[in-house]
This record gives C-alpha cells, sequence and structure tokens, in this order.
C-alpha cells in the first residue's frame, strides 16, 4: 500500500513537472528567412549589376552609358554648327573693333580738323597784327610765332591729307554693317537648316575677303586714298562661275523667263547705276585730289610770307600771309569739314555694291544643275530687296531694259531705287 502511494506520488510529481516544463518552455517559432541588407564587401559589384538591370534606364550605373557611337555620330553632325559659332564669336569681336577704331578715327578727324583751323587762323591774326605795324617797329616775336604756326599747319594738314580721317571712319562704318550682315546671314543658316562643310568654308572666305578689302592697321595695307582712278569696293570672295548650254526648264522656281529677266536687270545695272556711280566716284576723287594738295599748299605760301616780312615790306607781306592763311582755313575746312573723303569712299562702296549684285546673279545663272541654284522666286525677291523694288517692278525694269535694246534707245531708269 505504501509502495502504491510512492509509486502514484512520484508518477504525479513526475507529470506536474512535465506540465510545468510545458508551460514554461517558449515554443519554436517558424523559420522565417529575413533578407537583411548586408554590409558592402566586394560582392556589392554583384549586387549592384544585378540591381542595375531593372533600372538601367534611369539610373546609370556606369560610366560610358551611352555607346561610342553615337558620341561620333552626334559629334561628325554638329561640328559644323560649332565651327560655325566660332565664326560667329570672331565676326562679333570684329564688329566690336571696327566700332572703336572707327570712333577714334572719327575723333581724329574732328580734333585735326579744328586744331589746324585753330593754328592757321591765329597765325593769320599775326600776320594781320603785323601788317598794321608802322615802320621801325620790331616785330620780330610776331615774324617768329607766325611763321612758325604756318609750318606747324603745313605738316600736320599733309599727315592730314594723306591718311584722310573721314575716309578711314567711312570705311570702318561699312565694314561694322557688312559683318553684322554676314552675321545674320549664318544666324539664319543656323536657326532654319543643318550647315554643312561647304557653309563653313564660304563662311571664313566672307570674313577673309572683309577683312581684306576693309583693313584696320594704317602703316603697310591702308588703302589708297588717291588712286588714278574709282575702283569699286570688293569685300566678297571670287565667285567660281560655271559656264554652260543646258536648257533651262520650270525647275526649282526657274524658268527662261526668270533668267531672261536676271540677265536684263544685270544690263540695267551696268549701263545705268554702276556707270553713274564710277562718273560721280571720279568726280568726288579729283575734288578731293584738288583740296588735299592746295591745303598745305597754301600754308606753305603763308609760312614763306611770314618768314621774309621786315619793317620795310611788312604791311604787303603781312597782308599776303594773312589772305593765304585764311584762305587755306577754308580750304582745310570744306575738304576735312564737308568730308570730301567720306563722299568718294561712299561712292566707291555703292559701286562695289552695285559690282556685287551683278557677279551674284551672273554666278547664279551660270551653274548649270538648277537644283544646285538658290531657288528662282526667293532670288528674284532678295534681287528686288537689294534694289528697293518690289517684284512687280523689277519686272517692269527688264522688260524696259529688254524694249530698249531692240529698239536701240538707251533706257532712262536706274535698276536701283536704294541709292
Amino acid at each position: 500500500m505504501a509502495s502504491l502511494h510512492a509509486s502514484s506520488f512520484l508518477l504525479s510529481s513526475s507529470s506536474s513537472s512535465k506540465h510545468i516544463r510545458a508551460a514554461l518552455s517558449v515554443p519554436k517559432l517558424p523559420s522565417v528567412r529575413l533578407s537583411v541588407p548586408k554590409v558592402p564587401t566586394k560582392g556589392l559589384s554583384v549586387d549592384l549589376n544585378t540591381t542595375r538591370d531593372g533600372f538601367v534606364n534611369t539610373i546609370p550605373f556606369q560610366k560610358n552609358v551611352i555607346e561610342t557611337p553615337l558620341v561620333e555620330e552626334s559629334s561628325s553632325v554638329s561640328m559644323a554648327t560649332i565651327q560655325l559659332y566660332a565664326i560667329l564669336e570672331s565676326i562679333a569681336d570684329r564688329v566690336e573693333m571696327h566700332n572703336n577704331v572707327g570712333q577714334q578715327r572719327e575723333n581724329w578727324n574732328t580734333l585735326l580738323l579744328n586744331s589746324i583751323n585753330m593754328i592757321t587762323l591765329t597765325a593769320a591774326t599775326m600776320a594781320g597784327v603785323m601788317a598794321t605795324c608802322g615802320a621801325g617797329v620790331s616785330v620780330l616775336g610776331l615774324k617768329f610765332a607766325s611763321t612758325l604756326l604756318f609750318s606747324a599747319a603745313t605738316g600736320m594738314l599733309v599727315l592730314m591729307n594723306q591718311i584722310q580721317p573721314s575716309q578711314l571712319v567711312e570705311e570702318q562704318r561699312n565694314a561694322r554693317r557688312l559683318f553684322k550682315q554676314l552675321q545674320r546671314q549664318i544666324e539664319t543658316l543656323l536657326a532654319i537648316g543643318s550647315p554643312s562643310k561647304e557653309d563653313v568654308k564660304d563662311a571664313m572666305e566672307k570674313v577673309l575677303a572683309l577683312d581684306k578689302a576693309y583693313p584696320l592697321p594704317l602703316i603697310g595695307v591702308m588703302l589708297e586714298k588717291f588712286p588714278e582712278s574709282l575702283e569699286p569696293a570688293v569685300w566678297w570672295p571670287k565667285i567660281q562661275s560655271q559656264k554652260t548650254n543646258k536648257q533651262v526648264v520650270d525647275s526649282n522656281g526657274w524658268s527662261k523667263e526668270l533668267e531672261m529677266e536676271m540677265q536684263q536687270v544685270v544690263e540695267v545695272i551696268k549701263r545705268k547705276d554702276s556707270e553713274d556711280y564710277d562718273r560721280l566716284g571720279n568726280k568726288a576723287l579729283k575734288m578731293n585730289k584738288v583740296l588735299a594738295s592746295s591745303g598745305p599748299i597754301l600754308t606753305g605760301i603763308a609760312a614763306l610770307g611770314s618768314a621774309f616780312m621786315d619793317s620795310s615790306n611788312a604791311p604787303w607781306a603781312a597782308i599776303m600771309a594773312a589772305a593765304v592763311g585764311a584762305l587755306a582755313s577754308a580750304v582745310n575746312t570744306l575738304e576735312h569739314g564737308g568730308q570730301v573723303g567720306m563722299v568718294f569712299e561712299m561712292y566707291r562702296n555703292n559701286a562695289g555694291f552695285f559690282k556685287h549684285v551683278q557677279e551674284s546673279i551672273e554666278s547664279t545663272l551660270s551653274q548649270s544643275d538648277l537644283d544646285k541654284r538658290e531657288n528662282g522666286e526667293l532670288f528674284e525677291m532678295k534681287v528686288a530687296l537689294q534694289l528697293g523694288r518690289s517684284l512687280s517692278q523689277l519686272r517692269e525694269v527688264a522688260k524696259k531694259s529688254s524694249y530698249s535694246r531692240i529698239e536701240g534707245s538707251p533706257i532712262d531708269e536706274f535698276a536701283s531705287k536704294l541709292f
């Protein structure tokens, strides 16, 4: 009995201990794998390469995401554009240079004109004062000062007449206008089309031709101020003409009638506009030569008259020096104040303008391939605008020129209404 109680006690105690253990023991959770990010190690590149496959379009992980052939293709296409922008920068710099130099030379013209006139009139006043002095009065001081001032005016006039500041100002003014015109042409080309290497070459040649036509330095490359006759200014590169006997058909805006119209416009420019400006330019050139040589001669005569004055012949020599000095001042004012050199340069540039229009029409008509020409309607409009006419007026001028050639009568109308 006692043993049974003991065994039962032991069994109950053991079962209770199991229950206690079961209550105290923590049940095992189900094994769930959590992906915890590891510290970057050498395997990071592998993980990034794996991740990159899903984000390759948004986040570039490699340095060379853009393929090399695309870079080469982009650079080859845009190289002409980049070169034209570089040419535009050079043109803008040249515009600024010609503007600054033109203002400087305009100041030269004003300062030299005023200084020489003041010197000449002061010397003439001294000579007039000497004429009022009676016999026996010492006029050595006035004589020396007047002679020195007349001599200085002679030297300054010779220098001023050689460089012709007013003509230089007109050169820089025209150069600035033509460079701006070229700048706008290149900007239009960049805006409406894809430039080519030929466009870059053409722009370079035009820039260099303008540099040659309107040089900035005075020594060595200055334009001849007193040529034998007027030569039209040439600021464009030489145009290669291509003679052809190809029959013209309607293509690219061109027709036989339009070609005949352009040929007649060229004839009018040759017979009327270019001839008229050559005539006026040569007159201005002759007038400028006479005035440029008369000024120093007159001041030189006045200087000699002042130098040979003494107490016995002072009135007559002084009167001559004063009169000649005043005349020299008037001649100098007419030449440089009236800017006769600028007028000659204006005629020279206008003659160059008509020559440029003439050569551009002839070179366009000589192109054998009509598709390579500029569109005929656009070209006609440009020529009409350059000459200051409407399309109907331009065609009317061409008809009058054709009738005058048939009838053998001179045409009484100029091609241009602008100049």
